[in-house]
C-alpha cells in the first residue's frame, strides 16, 4: 500500500489558478507544482505571472502563462481554451481572483455592490460552469474557491465584500451538490494574510489589534492557504466536497473594528 503522502501528489494533473501573479494565488500555484502538477498561471499583470511561472518550472512542472481579466468573458473562455490546447486536460480550478476594499454601507452604491458581487462570485461561477465538463472528463476534478472570514463574521465596513464572500461560500456548497460525484467543490475561508494588498493599509495599531484577536497570535502567510488549497485539490481530499475550510488562526469574530454607520 502506498504511503499517505502519495495521496497529496498531483503528478500528471493540470491546474488553473486565477490571480496567481502574487500572494495567495502565486503560493498556491507553487504548492501545486511542488506536488507534481502542471500549472496555468493567470492574472491581469503579465510580468507577475511570468515570475510565478518561472517558479513552477524551477519545481519541475510545466507552466503556461495566460494573462486574463476574469471579469472579461472572452478572456475567461480563452484561458480554458488555451489550457485544453496546451495540456489536453484540466483537473483543478482554483478561483482565487477577487477582493474589495472596506466601505461603509451608506457609502456603497448599488453599482458598487453589483461590481463587488460580480468580481468575487459571478466570475467564480462562470469559470466553474465553463470548466465543469472538462474537469469531470479525466477521472474527476476539483474546484477550490478562495473565500474569506469577512463572509463568516459580520462586521461594520465590510458590507459589499462580506456579502459577496458569504455568497461565494454558499455557491461552493450548491455547486458541490450539482457537480458530485465527478467534480468536488470546496472553499477556504481565509483570515488576514500577509500579502502586498494587506501591507498597503497596515499600521502598527491595526496589526496589534489583529494579533490580539487571533488565537494563534500571528497573521497568516500565503503558504498557509496554499497548503490547504493543495489538500482540497489533491486525492487526499477525495471524500471532501461542499466544505468551507477555515484557515484563519482560530478566529471566532472579526479581526478589526471599523466605525458603524453614522445614523
Amino acid at each position: 500500500m502506498a504511503g499517505i503522502l502519495e495521496r497529496f501528489r498531483m503528478d500528471g494533473r493540470v491546474a488553473v489558478v486565477t490571480g496567481s501573479g502574487r500572494g495567495i494565488g502565486a503560493a498556491t500555484a507553487l504548492a501545486l507544482a511542488d506536488a507534481g502538477a502542471d500549472v496555468v498561471v493567470s492574472a491581469r499583470t503579465a510580468s507577475q505571472i511570468e515570475a510565478t511561472a518561472e517558479g513552477v518550472r524551477e519545481r519541475g512542472g510545466r507552466a503556461l502563462v495566460v494573462p486574463c481579466d476574469v471579469l472579461d468573458a472572452e478572456q475567461r473562455s480563452a484561458l480554458l481554451a488555451r489550457t485544453e490546447a496546451e495540456f489536453g486536460r484540466l483537473d483543478v480550478l482554483v478561483n482565487n481572483a477577487g477582493g474589495w476594499g472596506p466601505t461603509p454601507a451608506l457609502d456603497t452604491s448599488e453599482d458598487d455592490l453589483d461590481a463587488c458581487f460580480r468580481f468575487n462570485v459571478t466570475t467564480a461561477f462562470a469559470l466553474s460552469r465553463s470548466a465543469a465538463l472538462t474537469l469531470a472528463r479525466d477521472g474527476g476534478g476539483a474546484i477550490v474557491n478562495i473565500s474569506s472570514t469577512a463572509g463568516v463574521f459580520a462586521q461594520p465596513g465590510f458590507f459589499a465584500y462580506g456579502t459577496a464572500k458569504a455568497a461565494l461560500a454558499f455557491l461552493t456548497k450548491n455547486l458541490a451538490q450539482d457537480f458530485a460525484p465527478k467534480v468536488r467543490v470546496n472553499a477556504i475561508a481565509v483570515g488576514s494574510v500577509l500579502t502586498d494588498a494587506l501591507a498597503g493599509f497596515m499600521t502598527p495599531a491595526l496589526e496589534a489589534m489583529m494579533l490580539d484577536r487571533t488565537p494563534m497570535a500571528r497573521l497568516g502567510e500565503p503558504e498557509d492557504i496554499a497548503a490547504s488549497a493543495l489538500y482540497l485539490a489533491s486525492p487526499a481530499a477525495s471524500y471532501v466536497t461542499g466544505e468551507v475550510l477555515g484557515v484563519h488562526g482560530g478566529l471566532t469574530s472579526s479581526q478589526v473594528t471599523l466605525p458603524r454607520a453614522a445614523l
